[in-house]
Parts: structure tokens; C-alpha cells; sequence
């Protein structure tokens, strides 16, 4: 390997553990001031100069610092005087079902002023079908499931997005912001106490059309087994960055319209 591609690999290297550490400093480091970059969300045209690449990453860096791992996998460098090129693997998620799938990223780079700095870079998810996007977004559900039981708030958190808007069946009129949602969850798992407390949704209906997919059913909490409350939920996600994160729930009971009463006692 020449020096050249040494130094690429270093450059692309750290930026990958930057990435990680969700260290923005040193993602933006090392890239041209008129980048160009084509990233897995919008827009179409991508996002061009510096400034804009810098301000593409704190949602995603957000992310990450949830307990995702970005490790680079494989990396292949080609480089001339003063134009280079390469691609890279990724292992890019937070569950193993996150991780079995590969980012796919590709660089264009250039020397200036004796140094390499990337002018462009592609990033990519392979495109899968509706039936395996319906089943990573059943696996959210899962992941809701098992965290649910075993009390465990932030791995609840990891796939709701941090622009997100809840309707909760309690005030206030509206839940904006992973923080809020994180707090009314909170809530929820401090009444139970050292009680168990699970959550199911026996008939979960998913719909998904590309990036966007939608999820309604009865949700079914029960506290230590078996005092039990039924209530309808409807869900929308978002494809983000490869990962399906939660922007929108809607969860309310009936109310009767002769006493204005919420009727928490029904069951399907």
C-alpha cells in the first residue's frame, strides 16, 4: 500500500470512529468546504457545502449515542496524484437485525494543499422488500415488548425519534419531543413499581410503502400477569438512517357518550 492510500485510509478511518463517539468536530474534519453529499434520508439532490454536511449529523449522532454501533468492516482504497476514490462496508444499528444488513458508502477524494479531504461521499441501504420492512418494524415492536418487561427506559427510547408527537390518552393535549415521551414512559413504569408490567399488541396490523410505514392494533398492559388495560394505538415511522424510529403515535379508549366517561373497562 502506498502512502497515499495510507493516508485515505486514516482519514476515513477516523472519521468512521468519530462517527461512533458522535464527536462532530471529527466527522466534519478532513472534508472539502463545497462536499457534496449523497445520504440515505432527503433530499434527493443531497446536501452540498460544509455547512450543510455539518448540520445534516446531530439527529444522527443523536442516535447513535443510544448505543449504536458504526464500524467499518471493509475498505478498499484506489489513489492517484491527486484524485482518489473508495467504498466501504458498514455494520451500522443497534439490534442484531440492525447489524445483519451493511451501509454502504462510497468516497471521492482530492488533494489539497498536499492533504486528502473528501469532496463526496454516497451512502447507501439496500433497498428490501415490503415483507422484510414489515418485519423490522415488528421487531420494534418486539424490542418495545422485552424492554417493557424488563424495565428498561433507555432501549424503549432507542427507536422513537427525537422529533417525534404522541397523542396520549392523558394531558397534556400533546407529547412533542423523545424527552416528553421519554418522561410519560417513565411515568407509566414508576406506577407499576416493583410490579411486573408488560406490554403486547395480540393483532398488530403493519402497512409499509418504502420509508414510510404505519402500525395500529390494541395495546394490552397488564401489571404482575394480570390486572389487564386495553387501549387503541396507532403508529407511523420513519426509515432513518437505515433504522425505523417511531414520529407519531396516536393511543386513546372509547368514551361513552351518555356520561362523558372514558371506558377503561372494555375488552375485545
Amino acid at each position: 500500500m502506498n502512502t497515499d492510500e495510507q493516508q485515505i485510509r486514516t482519514l476515513i478511518e477516523r472519521w468512521a470512529e468519530a462517527v461512533h463517539a458522535c464527536d462532530l468536530a471529527g466527522v466534519v474534519a478532513g472534508h472539502a468546504d463545497d462536499i457534496v453529499m449523497y445520504d440515505v434520508p432527503p433530499p434527493q439532490e443531497g446536501v452540498r457545502g460544509i455547512e450543510a454536511y455539518r448540520k445534516t449529523w446531530p439527529p444522527f449522532l443523536r442516535w447513535q449515542a443510544q448505543g449504536a454501533l458504526f464500524e467499518i468492516e471493509s475498505l478498499e482504497v484506489t489513489a492517484g496524484a491527486d484524485v482518489a476514490f473508495a467504498y466501504a462496508l458498514l455494520r451500522c444499528g443497534i439490534t442484531a437485525d440492525d447489524l445483519s444488513r451493511r451501509l454502504r458508502l462510497t468516497f471521492g477524494l482530492r488533494k489539497e494543499g498536499g492533504q486528502w479531504v473528501v469532496a463526496h461521499e454516497h451512502h447507501s441501504f439496500p433497498i428490501t422488500d415490503a415483507g422484510a420492512a414489515e418485519q423490522e418494524v415488528r421487531q420494534v415492536y418486539q424490542r418495545w415488548y422485552e424492554c417493557t418487561a424488563a424495565h428498561d427506559l433507555d432501549g424503549m427510547m432507542a427507536t422513537i425519534a427525537g422529533d417525534v408527537v404522541s397523542y396520549e390518552q392523558e394531558v397534556p393535549l400533546q407529547y412533542v419531543g423523545v424527552d416528553a415521551v421519554r418522561e410519560f414512559c417513565a411515568r407509566g413504569l414508576d406506577a407499576g413499581g416493583d410490579a411486573g408490567v408488560t406490554l403486547d399488541v395480540p393483532e398488530l396490523k403493519v402497512m409499509v410503502r418504502e420509508d414510510m410505514a404505519v402500525a395500529w392494533g390494541l395495546d394490552l398492559v397488564r401489571v404482575d400477569g394480570s390486572e389487564e388495560s386495553w387501549s387503541r394505538a396507532t403508529r407511523v415511522f420513519q426509515r432513518r438512517d437505515g433504522a425505523w424510529l417511531m414520529i407519531h403515535q396516536h393511543r386513546s379508549v372509547p368514551q361513552d357518550p351518555a356520561t362523558g366517561q372514558a371506558r377503561t373497562d372494555l375488552r375485545p
